[in-house]
């Protein structure tokens, strides 16, 4: 291995480090506990070398929500896998959807609530948001409907989602009526 092979090794592990302690402070105690500060405390280097990576709390931001994205792509992924039927993609996919918002709320926020920088619905949208877009899209363009287009169909799917994902974090809706609004959501909309 070469020295700039060590050191790129070595520049993405401290990056990994980076994002890693943000999103498990974050998780803990919040976003606004994540600072550049505490950051560099608690991985035991320099801020600079922080700024270094990222060149402030909102790139960090933005790469937790990536990460995010990537893996709640592969839980819905996983969780429409292990059914049969379009209907019962879709339900699966809900639910896979809600739990992933309720076990992971700093990085749910990271994606869809706080400013990380990166652009959404865009021709230079970063290609784990595009791929979590189509993690959604694969099960529920499926079931769309004759004339609604699959994408459009995805996109209220989703928006209802997040409505009931932040509105039961924020105590708004009961969390026990989550399976109940998941079949209302299934039965009104799934035409299949």
């Amino acid at each position: 291995m070469s020295v700039q092979e060590r050191k790129e090794r070595e520049r993405a592990g401290r990056e990994r480090l980076i994002v890693a302690t943000a999103r498990e402070l974050a998780e803990r105690q919040g976003w606004d506990a994540v600072t550049t500060r505490r950051l560099a405390e608690r991985i035991e280097y320099s801020q600079p070398v922080l700024y270094s990576h990222f060149r402030g709390k909102r790139e960090i931001i933005g790469a937790v929500a990536l990460q995010g994205a990537a893996e709640m792509a592969a839980a819905l992924r996983a969780a429409t896998r292990a059914v049969d039927g379009p209907r019962a993609r879709a339900a699966a996919l809900a639910r896979a959807y809600l739990d992933f918002a309720e076990r992971n709320p700093a990085v749910y926020d990271a994606m869809f609530q706080l400013d990380g920088g990166l652009a959404f619905a865009h021709d230079d949208t970063p290609e784990p948001l595009q791929d979590a877009f189509a993690a959604l899209l694969e099960s529920l363009g499926e079931v769309a409907g004759d004339g609604v287009h699959p994408a459009l169909f995805t996109e209220t799917f989703w928006a209802a989602l997040h409505g009931l994902a932040t509105l039961t974090r924020a105590g708004r809706l009961p969390p026990e009526d989550t399976e109940p609004r998941v079949q209302l959501l299934v039965d009104r909309l799934v035409t299949v």
